[in-house]
C-alpha cells in the first residue's frame, strides 16, 4: 500500500512539473523602434557632428551598439518604410514611388510578432501616415501631418500597459522633415557645410533651421527612452533609426549615401554589448528578420520569403559582418521628382545606374523654391552659379545626370567624381552593372517611370 500510494506521489508530481513546462511561455523582449524622418546619417553626435545637438541620440550610442554601415531600402519615405515593415524590397513588396502602398496579401511586420504572442503598436509617422491602417497593428495612432497627439498617444499607451503581453513598439516623429521650424541656438556663421553644398546666406540660415529639427527630433526621442525605461523597464531593446537622408541636394530622393546611408543604434542591456561601434553592412530589409529572431522566432527564409536576413549575431557578438553588398532603389516622388535610379555598392566602390539621363533631375528641393520660395536657398545657389564654379558644378550635377556612375566610397566619400568614365575602371564598371542588372531581374524590377518627367534640352553628356 505504501509502495502504491509513493509510486502515486511521483507519478502527480511528474505529471504537474510536465504541465508547469508546457505552460511556461519563453520571455520575450519588448522591443522599440524610434524613427526619425529626413534624418542624415552624418547629422547626429555619435557619428562626428560638431555642429548639431543630439545628446539624446549620443546617449543611446554609450548604452548600445552603433552601425556605421547602415542603409536603407530607398530615399523616401513610403518605399523605405513599407521595406521595413515587411523585409522586402520595393519592387517585391509593390511600394516604389513615393506615398504607394505594399500589396495587400502580403505579410507585414505586425503578423509575424502576434505569431509570437506580442502586441505591435504604432504611434506616429511609422508607416506613411494613414498607411498604418494597413498593416494590422493592435493600436495605431498616425495623426496627420506634424500631428501634436503622436507623444500624447503613446504615452497613455505606455501609462496603461499591463505587462499581460511583450510589446513591439514602433514610435516615428515626423522631425526633422521639413518645413522646418524658426532657428533655435544655432549660429549660421559658425556651421559647417557639405562639399555639395553651396555656401549662401540662405543656405546657411536654411541649415540652422534644419539642425533646430534635428535637436527636437532627438528631444523627442529622450523622451520616448525614458518612457520606456520606466514603463517597460531597462531590458527593453531600443533601436534607434532614420527613414532616409535629409531634404537637401544629393541627399533624400538620391541613392549617393547622403540619401541611403542612415543612423542606427541599438541597446539591449545584457544583450548588445554597451559603448561599442560595428561598421558591418546591413539594410533596413534585414530589421524584420533580426528583432524577430532576437524574440525567440523563426526569421522567414531570403530570398524566398523575403529579402532581409537577420543580423542578430552582430549585435550579439557571434559575428563581425553581414553583407558584402548593398542594393538600393528610386522610382520618383509624383511629378516633383520623376527620375528612377538603381545602385549596387560594396564596402569601397558604388555604381549608380540612372534609367533615364535624358530626363531633368527634379525634386521638392527645387519645385517648392518655384512655387512658394519658402526653400529660397535654392535659388540662391542657382544664383551664384552664374559666377562661381563650385557652384554652377553642384547645380549642374544636381539637375542632369549621365547614364552610369561610380564612386571611390575610401577616397571620394561625398561622390563628388564620377569614375564611370576612366578607362582604367573599364572592367569594374562592367562587372557592377552586369551584378545590378541581375538583381533587378531577380527582383522582377519593371523599371516603370512614374509621373511625367521633363526632358533635358540638351543630351548628357559623360
Amino acid at each position: 500500500m505504501r509502495l502504491l500510494v509513493r509510486l502515486t506521489v511521483v507519478l502527480l508530481a511528474g505529471l504537474n512539473a510536465s504541465a508547469a513546462v508546457a505552460d511556461e511561455k519563453p520571455t520575450r523582449p519588448n522591443i522599440v523602434v524610434f524613427i526619425t524622418d529626413d534624418q542624415s546619417r552624418l547629422d547626429c553626435t555619435a557619428y562626428g557632428s560638431t555642429d548639431v545637438r543630439t545628446p539624446n541620440m549620443a546617449k543611446l550610442a554609450q548604452q548600445g551598439m552603433t552601425f556605421d554601415r547602415a542603409f536603407v531600402a530607398s530615399p523616401s519615405c513610403a518605399p523605405s518604410r513599407a521595406a521595413l515593415l515587411t523585409g522586402l524590397m520595393p519592387a517585391r513588396n509593390g511600394a516604389e514611388p513615393n506615398h504607394s502602398r505594399p500589396r495587400k496579401e502580403i505579410k507585414k511586420r505586425p503578423a509575424y510578432f502576434q505569431e509570437l504572442g506580442y502586441e505591435v503598436v504604432a504611434f506616429g509617422k511609422v508607416a506613411h501616415y494613414n498607411q498604418a491602417k494597413l498593416y494590422g497593428f493592435d493600436q495605431e495612432a498616425a495623426g496627420k501631418f506634424q500631428s501634436k497627439g503622436n507623444m500624447e498617444a503613446a504615452r497613455k499607451y505606455l501609462d496603461e500597459y499591463t505587462g499581460d503581453k511583450p510589446v513591439c513598439l514602433l514610435f516615428g516623429t515626423h522631425q526633422p522633415h521639413g518645413p522646418w521650424p524658426a532657428n533655435k541656438g544655432y549660429d549660421p556663421d559658425a556651421i559647417g557645410l557639405r562639399p555639395t553644398h553651396v555656401d549662401t546666406e540662405k543656405t546657411r540660415k536654411m541649415r540652422s533651421r534644419y539642425y533646430t529639427s534635428v535637436t527636437e527630433a532627438d528631444r523627442r526621442l529622450g523622451v520616448i527612452y525614458e518612457l520606456v525605461q520606466a514603463k517597460l523597464g531597462p531590458e527593453t531593446m531600443f533601436v534607434f533609426t532614420s527613414d532616409h537622408g535629409a531634404q537637401w541636394p544629393f541627399g533624400k530622393w538620391n541613392l549617393y549615401d547622403e540619401g541611403t546611408r542612415v543612423p542606427m543604434i541599438v541597446s539591449w542591456p545584457g544583450r548588445v554589448e554597451a559603448n561599442t561601434r560595428t561598421d558591418a553592412m546591413v539594410s533596413w530589409i534585414d530589421l524584420l528578420p533580426t528583432l524577430l529572431e532576437l524574440a525567440g522566432g523563426e526569421p522567414p527564409a531570403a530570398p524566398t520569403q523575403i529579402d532581409g536576413r537577420s543580423f542578430a549575431g552582430v549585435l550579439t557578438g557571434e559575428q563581425d559582418t553581414h553583407r558584402d553588398e548593398i542594393f538600393t532603389t528610386h522610382s520618383g516622388d509624383g511629378n516633383h521628382n520623376v527620375f528612377p535610379i538603381r545602385a549596387v555598392r560594396d564596402r569601397r566602390w558604388k555604381y549608380i545606374l540612372n534609367l533615364h539621363p535624358e530626363f531633368v533631375y527634379e525634386s521638392h528641393v527645387i519645385n517648392a523654391a518655384r512655387q512658394r520660395g519658402d526653400r529660397g536657398y535654392w535659388q540662391s545657389w542657382v544664383d551664384a552659379a552664374e559666377h562661381d564654379k563650385h557652384a554652377r558644378w553642384v547645380v549642374d550635377h544636381y539637375q542632369h545626370r549621365v547614364a552610369e556612375e561610380l564612386y571611390d566610397l575610401e577616397e571620394d566619400p561625398h561622390e563628388q567624381e564620377n569614375l564611370a568614365a576612366d578607362p582604367d575602371q573599364s572592367q569594374r564598371v562592367r562587372e557592377m552593372r552586369q551584378r545590378l542588372e541581375e538583381w533587378m531581374a531577380e527582383q522582377g524590377d519593371q523599371q516603370k517611370v512614374y509621373g511625367e518627367p521633363k526632358l533635358r534640352q540638351e543630351p548628357a553628356q559623360g
